[in-house]
């Protein structure tokens, strides 16, 4: 016999047996439940004193058979019932309130969190009494933005409501927001959260980056939502209503995945997939996401999988009871390892080599670098916030050809050219990975590395985009990062690029306000006072140099 959810302690034989005999009645297509069944579920929930529910699917076959309290019902996982983008789970749910009242705020948020195709309570004070029964479904989007519909009260002689042919109009009628959307492709549909405790200005500012972010992994936007809550840190980070909103607007958009702007703790990624059916990630997942999309050669693949490995270490969380059996085999002895152990040991064993190998790597730079102090070439490094121009710079200096497109992350690996100054000296100029606001501290320990690579650098190139609506905190965010390197008190030269793209009149105010040399990176006719003035730099550090060695 199938397993009853729920506490059945205290039940009797009989009323376990009638519980247990739920499994043997069938529904009507047309109808909501039939009046037989609604009867005796509303008899003997009144006997038990506990709700007790029913989920039946399209066949009319009971597939769930659900015990409560006298105060609500908690529904089981019904995993094997996922819903496509833009479609139901499939199943209804029946169950019974043992007062008078309608459905449930509780009943309406499982409703939108779990995709049901209708939510019902058999509300009657009286066992012998006729019940009423109240009936909601999800509506498609529509002008006056109502979430889901109310049906008027139902009696036990009304319960034929077509319901089998208006799920499946209201699900093709949801279905038609997905149009494009293919299952068999890569292409993600994403809802994007901001649940912030700052100024709306700013959850919009970056809002706008985290949507920049998803579009440069090749995701699309269907939609963003923040919240304003005096605290971040709360377990459960978003509200229940924002959480229902936000699942009803990712079945309205058919989105496949929700990506919150906030780095989320386990605790609060728990919190938030036990009550929604959907794929949720964070800022941090995305970046890394990214940056395993851009790694091209091994080193930057090493980084980029150390990186994710360290985030995901903590994140083992079960979501499927399957997951805590233990494991068997001859030889073992005691309970032995459950799947979550397992998995976490051999993500600390994979961290271990990872960081032995990166190790080797350091090694290997260490030697680089020493070689090019004894040629005395030096060094420039291109630094700045993604997106800002870095390798467009480097490619127009060295008429190189390094990868450089107009989306967030471009460059992941560094690349290094020589640059021939006018008056025939020489010097190394090496692109970096672009920084962000809030840099992931895993990404910084993993890409050590090539991070380190500016700490022999004897002039860093500090790229702004100047058209940016957010390049002051863009400029924080970068010189934050470099004191966290303990880089600050290397000389640093402001370039201001991109002024092709802002008013001519702006450019002077922008220049003495920001400090540093104006530049369009794509126009080389605008370098030159940047390439002189770097040679005065490099040259009259390198004479300084030369007298306390002559000294």
């Amino acid at each position: 016999m199938k397993r009853i959810f729920g506490n059945t302690v205290g039940l009797k034989a009989n009323q376990i047996r009638r519980l247990e005999n739920f499994y043997r009645r069938r529904v009507q297509p047309q109808f909501l439940i039939s009046a037989a069944l609604t009867r005796d579920l509303n008899r003997l929930s009144h006997e038990t004193r506990r709700q007790i529910g029913l989920l039946i699917n399209r066949q009319g076959k009971v597939a769930y058979v659900i015990v409560g309290d006298h105060k609500k019902i908690v529904i089981p996982a019904i995993s094997e019932y996922r819903a496509a983008p833009g479609r139901l789970t499939g199943l209804r749910c029946v169950h019974t309130h043992l007062t008078n009242e309608p459905l449930s705020d509780d009943d309406l948020t499982d409703l939108a969190l779990l995709r049901l195709d209708m939510m019902a309570a058999v509300a009657n004070g009286e066992a012998e009494s006729r019940p009423y029964i109240h009936v909601a479904h999800i509506l498609p989007k529509n002008v006056d933005n109502n979430p889901y519909r109310i049906l008027a009260p139902l009696s036990p002689s009304q319960l034929d409501i077509g319901c089998l042919a208006m799920i499946l109009a209201l699900e093709d009628e949801l279905a038609r927001t997905s149009r494009g959307y293919s299952a068999d492709t890569n292409k993600e549909r994403a809802l994007l959260a901001c649940v912030s405790s700052t100024s709306k200005h700013k959850a919009l500012e970056s809002l706008a980056e985290l949507s920049a972010l998803a579009e440069s992994s090749r995701i699309e936007i269907v939609g963003s939502l923040i919240q304003q809550r005096k605290s971040e840190r709360a377990q459960s980070l978003i509200g229940p209503g924002k959480l229902q909103e936000l699942a009803m607007l990712a079945l309205q958009e058919a989105a496949t995945v929700i990506i919150f702007d906030q780095e989320l703790n386990p605790s609060q990624i728990r919190s938030i997939t036990d009550q929604i059916e959907l794929k949720v990630i964070d800022r941090t997942q995305l970046i890394l996401d990214i940056f395993a999309q851009r790694a091209k050669t091994r080193e930057g693949k090493l980084q980029v999988e150390l990186a994710q490995l360290k985030y995901l270490l903590p994140r083992l969380i079960l979501k499927n009871t399957a997951m805590s059996r233990l494991t068997g085999g001859i030889g073992g002895r005691g309970p032995g390892e459950t799947k979550l152990e397992i998995n976490r040991r051999r993500a600390r064993d994979r961290i271990a080599r990872l960081e032995q190998e990166l190790l080797a790597v350091r090694k290997h730079r260490k030697q680089q670098r020493a070689q090019r102090q004894k040629k005395r070439l030096p060094i420039i490094s291109i630094i700045g916030y993604t997106n800002a121009g870095k390798s467009t710079l480097l490619n127009t200096l060295t008429k190189s050809n390094v990868l450089a497109e107009s989306r967030l992350f471009a460059t992941l690996d560094p690349s290094s050219r020589r640059l021939k100054f006018p008056k025939d000296s020489e010097v190394i100029i090496t692109d970096t990975v672009g920084f962000i606001k809030d840099l992931p501290e895993d990404l910084l320990v993993a890409f050590r590395a090539t991070l380190e690579e500016l700490e022999s650098a004897d002039l860093l190139l500090h790229v702004v985009d100047i058209s940016s609506p957010q390049v002051l905190s863009q400029i924080d965010s970068v010189e934050q990062i470099l004191s966290d390197l303990k880089l600050q008190h290397t000389a640093t030269l402001r370039v201001l690029n991109k002024i092709d793209r802002v008013d001519p009149n702006k450019i002077q105010n922008l220049t003495h306000r920001l400090g540093g040399m104006a530049i369009s990176a794509k126009q080389k006719s605008t370098l030159l006072p940047l390439i002189n003035r770097m040679e005065a730099i490099l040259f009259e550090k390198s004479t300084l140099k030369a007298n306390a060695y002559g000294s």
